[in-house]
């Protein structure tokens, strides 16, 4: 090719200690109605411990788990948890370094491999040892050294047309392997912590003895994160654009009550299809090859195939590279010199001469591997993208569809595949996971749970019809007023569809204010300004227009037809919202034209919301009868971080935190967002202070509890925060930095006041899945065949010590529901568990947007729509997006335009 330029036995849970272990001593606890503690310093302390359990980490403690929760009708769920029994191994940890260094994980496992191959008799004791691939090996028994440096020559194995023995040998590796003594894992410490008699969690001895279950699955599958897949592991199929699915499985090794547990669930991923790249180029981007790209199709090209695997064969040779480029010029083209530095040629004739090649798409550059100074040309035709390439790029609409239309599952049939999954693996069978002496069992684990009881619910006052008792995680709002209605006297609407007849915006503002007037709305019949149509291409004027000619009145609220093709919905938000300060409710055409009873009252729910009103509230909330919440003013936020698409650089992450801005009801939650780093998870604004204009207090905590001060005409004694998009490598980074920001912001409202602070994760993102003992009782199961909605489980497979819970609060409708994991990091208010188990269920059925509880608490779901919102502000529309348009410039800097504030009064992003 041419070349430039030359078991655990099961235990029953211990007791709860008396006085639950609090989160970062970051200020005395204070008994009930004591004075306000003294203000925060400005570094966290360690814990209080209160537990005899000793510790020997400084890292950060979680509270410990109060008592178990008792409310609820009892039930028994599986899990798709398989115990794992451990025999007391003396197990040795080796650190391993490999020269020269290699990324591939799977060349790492190749020359580990042959070294125990070639010395494991002679020098490792006849010890089969567990690898990473990375820089960690584990023995089950030391080996005979303390450190020792290996040679091991990997053999390249036979290519296609490569059958000299001269040109294999120039491609044999030589690497210098080094195994050097770290460590010695602990299994006594591991078994007293699974009994809650050690605080810290021996995480070494736990990812030996996943190393081990996970050493032969990484020889035979592709591995994706904490995943595995391969076409063997079932059906795969076209996603379209030269993208396809493959079936697999995740799997983890977690410490639960139960003892050490193997988490596994079924999977799928996108990887690109086995075919060439012309065949990718044509069914990615439907180009047309009988002529030369465009500068911009080029640049696509370029960005979809950049770090793609391919093997390049010309009848002869077959061999891998990593594309780094493509060409500029066709190959019709492209000259390059031979290697004695003179001789200029074409890749054509090149490719005709020395391996009579005829090339067909010289209208098509040529793939370049190799760096600038030295790049080797490969024309599209000879290479085939290499099998087993995750596609890492954002997947359209349409193939989103696909995927979750392939591996979409009801219960039974997820339960069965996990099983068989777990079979399939058989852990028990495998030498290394023998000589380790693990078992993991076959059956999925047995877990006490309740199903709690759901909340009633008050609407507007009109008798019996007032109060509502939803049945299955779902009630309907027939003979129901708004709790609290709103009042839309000003208003008009845009119709930006070609696609509606003349009189259909008419007709549906028409039929949308009599559903909104059922409901108790107070809604003016006629518009401030006429109803008018606009071709898309006038939005932005249009809506500049209408605002100047409402003057001094103010547009309540705009109601939009949006146009017929995607693509608009982001500007009109960004103008509305951040510009002019307009509250507005898009509808798509299609759904307008149906005049549907259901969509309509949908969009009266959010119209009522966006206006000032509540739609519903929880009776407790009114009877004063939510432990910790309603006795004392308490304002409970939600926060969450939105990261960008994968291949976005520059782009920064979206913080966003609501509030609850009314007690007791806390139903209505201001939110506020901001930009922050590119990928920080951290929340960084939650407090800041502008040191330049001496010492001036800042940040959104600070914000919303003045404005909850401005509703309520209270301080908060307490503070519930939901906090959402953490994973647990985050918990300690994420809880020292945010409640001390929180410290600071009450701080700085008011020496001394000190609100006390309960901090829960919210996590959506795992692999824990329930599923109904008896698939056919009613009793067990919704209609779509999943646990019924309000099951909580804080058995079993919950953490052996600190206070966390899997709450199912809402019924499913495709597939299998999957629970939410909430992990409680900071509690000043001791919380039992039945107490914000109970509290966190009910507030999933206050959501505004449907009537129907919802997979996960409200305040949480709010803050993803805010910053989901917010990025529309700055990227635009995302399905406008190609899968393959990859990253933006580095040098961008984006600003994320301020909200108005009369917008950010009420729940805009509904």
């Amino acid at each position: 090719m041419p070349r430039r330029g030359g078991k655990q036995p099961q235990h029953q849970p211990s007791p709860a200690p008396s006085q639950p272990a609090r989160g970062p001593d970051v200020a005395p606890a204070r008994p009930q109605g004591a004075a306000p503690s003294a203000a925060p310093t400005d570094e966290l302390g360690q814990l209080t411990l209160q537990s005899p359990a000793p510790s020997s980490s400084k890292a950060t403690r979680f509270p410990d788990r109060p008592d178990f929760g008792r409310m609820g009708r009892r039930v028994q769920v599986r899990a798709n948890h398989f115990l794992v029994d451990v025999a007391d191994r003396d197990l040795h940890h080796y650190d391993v370094s490999i020269t020269p260094e290699i990324t591939s994980k799977k060349i790492n496992r190749d020359v580990m491999n042959q070294l125990v191959q070639m010395y494991g008799g002679s020098h490792l004791n006849k010890r089969i040892p567990a690898f990473d691939g990375r820089k960690s090996l584990f023995t089950a028994g030391p080996l005979p050294f303390v450190s020792k440096e290996f040679v091991v020559k990997l053999v390249a194995k036979d290519e296609e047309g490569s059958s000299s023995s001269s040109t294999r040998n120039k491609r044999d590796r030589e690497f210098k392997v080094t195994i050097r003594y770290a460590s010695k894992a602990d299994l006594h410490h591991l078994q007293q912590f699974l009994r809650s008699r050690q605080l810290d969690n021996p995480q070494e001895t736990i990812q030996a003895l996943d190393v081990v279950l996970r050493a032969s699955p990484s020889e035979k599958y592709t591995v994706v994160g904490r995943s595995f897949f391969s076409p063997s592991l079932g059906q795969s199929g076209e996603l379209g654009g030269g993208i396809e699915y493959w079936r697999g499985y995740y799997q983890s090794l977690r410490p639960t009550q139960m003892g050490l547990s193997l988490n596994i669930d079924v999977s799928a991923r996108a990887f690109y299809e086995n075919i060439f790249v012309t065949d990718f180029i044509a069914k990615h981007f439907n180009f047309n090859f009988s002529r030369r790209l465009s500068d911009q199709d080029r640049i696509k090209v370029k960005r979809a195939l950049r770090r793609v695997k391919v093997e390049f064969t010309n009848g002869q040779i077959t061999r891998s590279y990593m594309i780094t480029g493509i060409s500029k010029e066709p190959l019709s083209e492209l000259m390059f010199t031979l290697d004695d530095k003179k001789t200029k040629i074409t890749v054509v004739r090149y490719f005709h001469e020395k391996y009579n090649v005829e090339l067909k798409y010289l209208s098509l550059p040529a793939l370049q591997a190799g760096n600038d100074a030295k790049p080797i040309y490969l024309p599209m035709e000879l290479c085939k993208i290499a099998a087993g390439q995750r596609y890492s790029k954002k997947l359209n609409e349409r193939q989103v569809t696909a995927l979750l239309r392939a591996t979409c599952q009801r219960p039974l049939d997820r339960e069965n595949d996990i099983r068989g999954m777990a079979r399939r693996n058989n852990f028990n069978r495998d030498k290394l996971v023998q000589e380790f002496g693990i078992k993991v069992s076959e059956e999925l684990a047995l877990c006490d749970a309740r199903v709690l009881p759901p909340p009633r619910l008050k609407y507007h006052e009109t008798g019996k019809e007032a109060i509502v008792e939803p049945s299955r995680g779902q009630w309907n709002m027939i003979n129901k007023k708004m709790y609290n209605a709103g009042n839309v006297q000003y208003w008009t609407c845009l119709n930006f569809s070609t696609r509606v007849n003349r009189d259909l915006p008419h007709q549906f503002c028409n039929e949308l204010i009599s559903m909104c007037t059922s409901k108790g709305l107070v809604f003016s019949r006629n518009p401030l300004l006429p109803i008018r149509s606009a071709h898309p291409s006038q939005i932005e004027g249009v809506l500049r227009e209408v605002y100047k000619q409402a003057g001094e009145k103010k547009l309540q609220l705009l109601i939009i037809i949006l146009p017929d093709l995607k693509g608009s919905y982001a500007k009109i938000k960004r103008i509305c919202e951040t510009e002019l300060g307009i509250v507005s409710q898009c509808s798509q055409p299609k759904e307008a034209e149906k005049l549907q009873k259901q969509y309509l009252e949908n969009l009266a729910l959010k119209i009522n919301v966006k206006v000032g009103g509540r739609n519903t509230v929880l009776m407790d909330a009114l009877q004063r009868r939510i432990p910790h919440v309603t006795d004392r003013p308490t304002i409970i936020f939600g926060a969450d971080v939105t990261h960008p698409q994968p291949g976005e650089d520059s782009s920064p992450s979206i913080a966003a935190v609501v509030a609850s801005m009314d007690w007791p009801e806390v139903t209505k939650y201001r939110g506020i967002v901001s930009a922050q780093a590119h990928r920080e998870e951290i929340i960084l604004d939650l407090y800041k202070q502008d040191l330049d204009k001496g010492v001036v207090h800042g940040g959104m905590i600070r914000e919303l509890l003045m404005a909850f001060y401005k509703s309520t005409r209270y301080k908060p004694d307490r503070i519930i925060f939901y906090r959402d998009g953490v994973s647990e490598g985050q918990f300690s980074q994420v809880l020292l930095h945010e409640i001390q920001a929180i410290r600071k912001a009450c701080a700085s409202l008011q020496e001394g006041y000190q609100p006390r602070v309960t901090f829960l994760v919210v996590q959506k993102r795992h692999h824990t899945r329930f599923f109904p003992v008896n698939h056919n009782s009613r009793d067990q199961t919704d209609r779509s065949g999943n646990i019924l909605p309000g099951t909580v489980v804080d058995t079993h497979i919950c953490h052996p010590r600190e206070f966390d819970f899997y709450l199912n609060s809402h019924a499913g409708i495709k597939g299998t529901s999957r629970p939410t994991h909430y992990h409680v990091l900071f509690d000043e208010n001791y919380f039992k568990a039945d107490e914000l188990q109970t509290l966190t269920n009910n507030l999933c059925y206050t959501y505004a947007r449907c009537t129907k509880s919802v997979s996960i608490v409200p305040p949480a779901y709010y803050a993803h729509l805010a910053a989901f919102r917010a990025r529309y502000y700055i990227e635009g529309e995302t399905s406008d997006v190609d899968s393959g348009s990859g990253s933006r410039s580095t040098n961008v800097v984006v600003t994320l335009p301020a909200v108005m504030d009369n917008v950010k009064d009420v729940m805009f992003y509904c």
